[in-house]
């Protein structure tokens, strides 16, 4: 008994290490570090330029009963031929656009068309299903980003990715219960299967076109991408817009206020895609898809004061629990297994230097593994060494 009091006495007396304020906001600094909140705050720019587009296209609809979402598209696709393919019309060597069409027009073309038919699809599910049933079958973009990472861009995550993915899918899912409970249900159907079977379309093509967007503009350039997405984009576009929405462009009762919504639109929408390359390549596709889940949080409270939409605090509790899932997702690394076969059949690079210290002489390339992490990149070339 005496023994037992004794160690006792000896575990009182132990001195208790408490953290001083120096350590403590140490700690805090090196999880909330400038990288990483500049990452959130690009995020969330891409997230507001969305809510701007879907502030202008509910107003078009609504106020002028102009259903032209082809229309709008081919506007911003115009844009960017103006500006981007332009760009490379007049570049010299190998990034001149006859020299990249010459190489891989094909790939273009495809990703032009996936692109054009995601946005259509996503668009037309809005007369088919419930603006619930969007929100909440449009997150299914992040596990088929997830996904095409893993097995095309060859991307490893740990478990605090999962985690902080996860917990973006609960914020999501608890925005959408709410909208459920306040009867909060705009949309021009009813819940079914054929709506919801077109926003699982979107958000896949979605996911494959952001997947490839971001292994463009980290082994190729911005300028490329976005200027074949202006070329094949606006091709497209346009013969899409000659086959099913000419007569509504005839219906549309034109003046100045209309004149200036489209503009408004086209402004956004060239921002966000001129925009998101940049971000696309500090972070990744992943976590652009996920930082563009706040962007229907952003809408409502837009329209809490512009549609009277009834207010709870559970919409601010799902906005929360979105921007910790984003910060515990971004607050780690992942790497990425980088094998150059990858590399050389989109870039379709041949005939290289014999004196290249990268290029092997001889054997079969094996894959290497590369670290990745939230710091922007130096701008060099991406590696071909064998580890």
């Amino acid at each position: 008994m005496m023994k037992m009091m004794s160690v006792v006495s000896t575990v009182e007396n132990l001195p208790t290490r408490t953290e001083s304020p120096a350590s403590i906001y140490q700690r805090f600094k090196n999880i909330f570090s400038r990288d990483l909140l500049v990452t959130l705050a690009f995020g969330q720019v891409l997230s507001l330029l969305i809510c701007a587009i879907g502030l202008t296209s509910k107003y078009l609809a609504d106020d002028f009963h102009a259903n032209t979402p082809v229309f709008q598209s081919f506007l911003n696709y115009i844009l960017l031929f103006l500006v981007y393919t332009t760009t490379l019309a007049v570049r010299q060597g190998e990034g001149n656009l006859l020299a990249i069409l010459k190489q891989r027009w094909w790939k273009y073309m495809t990703l032009g068309f996936i692109d054009i038919e995601a946005n259509y699809l996503m668009l037309k599910a809005y007369q088919y299903t419930t603006l619930s049933s969007v929100q909440l079958l449009d997150c299914f973009v992040v596990p088929v980003v997830l996904l095409l990472s893993w097995f095309f861009l060859l991307v490893r995550y740990k478990a605090v990715h999962i985690v902080g993915t996860l917990l973006c899918l609960l914020g999501v899912g608890c925005m959408v219960g709410t909208d459920i409970l306040l009867g909060r249900q705009q949309g021009l159907g009813e819940p079914n299967l054929f709506g919801n079977l077109l926003v699982l379309g979107g958000a896949t093509l979605y996911g494959i076109s952001n997947v490839c967007e971001e292994f463009i503009v980290k082994n190729m350039s911005r300028v490329e991408f976005l200027g074949m997405m202006g070329l094949f984009g606006s091709f497209f576009c346009g013969i899409q817009l000659a086959i099913m929405e000419h007569k509504e462009l005839l219906k549309v009762p034109w003046d100045w206020q209309l004149g200036l919504l489209y503009v408004g639109f086209s402004v956004f929408m060239f921002s966000l895609y001129s925009f998101m390359p940049l971000v696309m390549k500090r972070t990744s596709a992943t976590s652009v898809s996920l930082s563009l889940l706040t962007a229907d949080l952003y809408s409502l409270f837009c329209g809490l004061f512009l549609f009277h939409y009834k207010f709870s605090c559970l919409y601010l509790l799902s906005f929360f629990i979105i921007i910790l899932g984003l910060v515990v997702y971004s607050s780690a690394s992942t790497y990425m297994v980088q094998d150059p076969r990858v590399y050389k059949q989109f870039r379709n690079t041949i005939n290289l230097s014999a004196s290249d210290p990268l290029q092997p002489s001889h054997g079969v390339l094996e894959p290497s593994v590369t670290y990745t992490s939230l710091t922007p990149d130096s701008g060099e070339e991406p590696s071909l060494r064998v580890i």
